[in-house]
């Protein structure tokens, strides 16, 4: 009875994670779509929002690992591996935030989100040209299903912005870009870092690469229009949403796996693409989205499970039968990255 009450306990607390996870990451982007929009709180800077996003994460990270000194920093990083490595990882991730959170304000969240599916493909071709991929007759299938699928979704759209759409389309490229650079840095430099070790040392990166940028394109615009409108604290609650998401992603990789959250990303994007139509009216749903955007998500599901498949494959291939259990834990709490807040 009591193993049964400690399960039920474990796979409620686990579910709530879950809950959290999707909750908190939907909720970025419609409130990320809310203040940028100019038919709400109207604050059209992108880059600024994002790097206040990046500005805000790198004080928290500080504050908590090196003054309370509640999360301890994991070793192993030196100046050649930041340089090699955290410095391009922070440059994609300023790209792809500030690139997606630029196409919201030409484009739909749920066509946004739509677009956002095509992202296998991108990270298959940049992996190819890196040698990290290698092609074969079910990755093509793959790949032709989920581009066939952005391919309707897009034609159902009722009025498609091409501004938005390259904005988007360039922030899944500096997205796929990446996830390829943090698979170079795992595999060639050997280093695995928790998402918050993650954010201590990318944030600080980033906010660099967007400081440059906002000096040069918005901040002559918000000079312009006299008083900044910066709503300090709808700003603040929108910074710290995006640091309690990233907190989330690793809260739910901690206590289940990497299938559960990438699993709980595709609820997430159906989440993301049917309240959407509810919640802005921009966003108006075709049955011809609906269904490309079906077709898409399938091919991902399909290409997640691929890649799982290929991942447990190499991990139980690498492990010795005495210590596997051990290391198969300790892999499970690795995460990387993962900028759901667009």
């Amino acid at each position: 009875m009591d193993q049964w009450m400690s399960r039920l306990k474990d796979g409620s607390v686990t579910y709530a994670y879950l809950g959290l996870y999707i909750g908190i990451s939907s909720g970025q982007i419609f409130f990320n779509k809310w203040v940028l929009s100019s038919k709400e709180i109207n604050f059209p800077y992108p880059v600024a929002l994002t790097l206040l996003h990046m500005l805000f994460s790198s004080l928290l990270c500080f504050i908590l690992t090196k003054v309370f000194k509640i999360i301890k920093i994991e070793e192993g990083m030196t100046s050649e591996i930041y340089a090699t490595s955290v410095i391009p990882i922070g440059a994609m991730f300023a790209m792809t935030l500030w690139l997606g959170n630029s196409a919201y304000l030409y484009i739909s969240v749920a066509f946004a989100q739509m677009l956002k599916a095509v992202m296998p493909v991108a990270v298959f071709i940049l992996g190819a040209a890196a040698g990290l991929e290698v092609l074969s007759c079910r990755l093509f299938i793959i790949m032709s299903v989920i581009s066939f699928g952005v391919i309707v979704a897009s034609y159902g759209e009722v009025t498609v912005n091409w501004v938005g759409v390259v904005y988007q389309m360039g922030g899944v490229v500096g997205e796929a870009l990446r996830l390829i650079f943090m698979e170079i840095f795992v595999k060639r430099k050997g280093i695995r870092l928790n998402s918050i070790s993650m954010m201590y040392y990318v944030s600080p990166c980033s906010a660099l690469c967007l400081f440059i940028p906002w000096l040069f394109l918005e901040k002559p615009k918000m000079d312009s229009a006299g008083t900044w409108n910066f709503p300090p604290l709808i700003l603040f609650f929108n910074c710290l949403c995006t640091f309690v998401l990233n907190l989330s992603v690793f809260l739910v990789i901690s206590r289940t796996s990497a299938l559960t959250i990438r699993v709980a990303g595709v609820v997430r994007d159906w989440v993301v693409v049917l309240y959407s139509a509810v919640l802005f009216s921009d966003t108006k749903l075709t049955i011809i989205n609906i269904v490309g955007y079906g077709i898409a998500i399938a091919g991902v599901v399909a290409y997640n499970n691929h890649k799982l498949k290929k991942e447990a494959s190499a991990s139980i291939s690498d492990r010795e039968p005495d210590n596997f259990n051990t290391q198969e834990k300790s892999e499970d709490v690795q995460v990387q990255l993962i900028p759901r807040e667009k």
